[in-house]
């Protein structure tokens, strides 16, 4: 019996594979011509931390070793008494400490007896810091998913003979990029005094993210550019620069529409990070394009929906499992808050997936659903929560959106306001503290404007209000006309000064600041109209009633 071949699916596959190498060869991954970088310096001093046993262990590894100087720091009451093991190469010290405690990075480690306690580089070698550290303690004195550089550590994943091996290789001076850039104004972390956002401090592997007087400020010696951060981040504060997100936006941008403009018709995107691009050994098919990270991190659900709106199929993220725990969880997190907006959206799920590197059945697999009949044309805009709006207002407008708002995971950035508009004031504190604008006044009369496409959920408003009449309510809207009205929430009159006439408050307002300050002595009796004036003839009037009476001058 004669077997047939399908030609048309022959045909539409040998298109689609010219279609794909005309799009790699047409469209370049951008690159920065000259990255910022951060600079390491280190001499080789080094200091090796743990038992006395497998001190001696290590120094018998490091014979003929080039490093500047060893200091064997035993975690052990006793320093140990044969040191026939040392190599002679390098200047050896030994050093007890039960209770070491260590920070820092390659070429300026600061190892103490304990936390904020002496310095045993300066008892060792007379120097403010080691330039690296190998640590064969239990438990571990860096307990972070990625350490930083310099730090070594045996595992069963790294022998001792590597962990040496890469500790000898810790001379000279070094460079690494500065994988990020801070845009404080759109951060939503701190404002005024209140505490709202900490996306990005609950994520990093690294730990190199901190909150310093309310700011958040990222080291950059000890960031390891996984993009945790900028993922997570909902307003593009913080923003991963290799590439940015713009570049990285129209680079698929490009790649669809030159994939598409040859002929092609069934793109798959695909997201993957150097560690699956490396260990990958057969090209991928004629309808996969492959977006290289340099991590995983680095592309968001922004990026994702985004390949989608621009043409592609289907979105596939390659997971592995080298990835720290942390990053893992933070792309499931954001996969899941990108499948609950497709559905509400009005698309199959089934456009975004996550898959196992080692699959490659999947990886190759021909796309369950076609692409969308429309592609999104318009550049990205530069702000983070301007750009995902274009994209879920495009597909909106391509599918059915619930009229219900719909639950998110834990965390999400999208919700509305609970506003007790009987007890707001409109003292505007919220409007203060708003990284967004999500929140704000006209300036013609009293009133407070809320638009729920521009609400990131950081909480600034609801710590801020003097009242206490702000809370959050989570969820995604995924109709745009009410997603992106502005609406009025709450809007009075303006109250005018008693002396001069001149508008500078609202009667809530007024109200409620002679509630509080009813009691209070200095308005006591007629002064209590001084509330009443505005802050020119509150002053005036106060002055006047010194010239009358002298003795009103000992009250103040």
């Amino acid at each position: 019996m004669p077997q047939f071949i399908d030609t048309r699916a022959l045909n539409g596959d040998a298109r689609n594979v010219a279609a794909r190498e005309a799009a790699l060869q047409q469209v370049s991954w951008p690159q920065n011509l000259a990255p910022p970088t951060v600079s390491y310096v280190s001499h080789g001093h080094v200091a090796i931390v743990g038992p006395a046993e497998a001190l001696q262990r290590a120094a018998k590894a490091l014979t003929d070793s080039e490093l500047a100087s060893i200091t064997l720091v035993t975690t052990q009451s006793a320093l140990p008494h044969d040191h026939d093991a040392a190599p002679d190469s390098a200047d050896v010290r030994y050093i007890a400490c039960a209770h070491p405690h260590l920070e820092g990075y390659l070429g300026a480690f600061h190892l103490t007896s304990r936390d904020g306690g002496e310095s045993l580089s300066q008892a060792s070698l007379g120097r403010d810091h080691f330039d690296a550290i190998l640590d064969l303690g239990t438990p571990a004195l860096l307990q972070y998913e990625l350490p930083p550089p310099g730090y070594h550590r045996v595992t069963q994943a790294t022998p001792l003979e590597q962990a040496v091996e890469d500790l000898q290789a810790c001379i000279g001076e070094f460079e690494k990029p500065r994988y990020f850039q801070i845009e404080s104004d759109l951060c939503a972390h701190a404002g005024r005094g209140q505490s709202g956002c900490t996306r990005c401090l609950d994520v990093c592997p690294a730990d190199a993210i901190s909150s310093v007087k309310q700011e958040i400020v990222i080291d950059p010696f000890r960031c390891h550019g996984a993009g945790s951060c900028t993922s997570a981040c909902p307003t593009g504060a913080i923003r991963y620069a290799l590439p940015t997100p713009e570049r990285l936006d129209d680079y698929i941008a490009r790649l669809l529409a030159t994939y598409h403009g040859e002929g092609g018709d069934t793109a798959v995107v695909r997201f993957l990070d150097q560690e699956t691009q490396t260990s990958e050994t057969t090209e991928a098919t004629g309808h996969v394009l492959d977006v290289p990270l340099e991590e995983l991190g680095a592309a968001g659900l922004d990026h994702w929906l985004g390949a989608i709106a621009r043409g592609a199929a289907e979105v596939r993220i390659v997971m592995h499992d080298a990835l720290p725990p942390s990053l893992a969880h933070l792309v499931h997190d954001q996969h899941a808050q990108a499948i609950t907006l497709l559905e509400s959206l009005g698309h199959d799920p089934r456009r975004l997936s996550l898959i196992d590197a080692g699959n490659t059945a999947i990886r190759d697999a021909l796309p369950i659903v076609p692409p969308l009949g429309e592609r999104l044309e318009a550049p990205r805009p530069h702000g983070k929560r301007e750009a995902l709006n274009d994209i879920l207002d495009f597909l909106a407008a391509r599918g059915t959106p619930s009229e219900e708002r719909v639950a998110m995971p834990e965390g999400a950035p999208f919700g509305t306001l609970n506003i007790d508009t009987d007890h707001c004031t409109l003292c505007m504190a919220c409007v203060a503290v708003c990284p967004t604008q999500a929140l704000s006044s006209p300036g013609q009369s009293p009133a407070l404007q809320f638009q729920e496409s521009a609400c990131v959920q950081c909480g600034l408003c609801e710590t801020a209000c003097p009242e206490q009449v702000i809370a959050l309510h989570p969820g995604f809207m995924a109709a745009p006309e009410t997603r992106n009205h502005v609406a009025t929430v709450k809007e009075e009159a303006p109250f005018e000064c008693i002396s001069c006439g001149k508008p500078f408050a609202t009667a809530s307002t007024i109200a409620s600041i002679k509630q509080k300050l009813a009691d209070h002595p200095y308005f006591a009796g007629d002064a209590i109209k001084r509330l009443e004036m505005c802050e020119d003839c509150r002053v005036k009037d106060i002055w006047h009633d010194m010239a009358r009476d002298p003795n009103a001058q000992l009250k103040v």
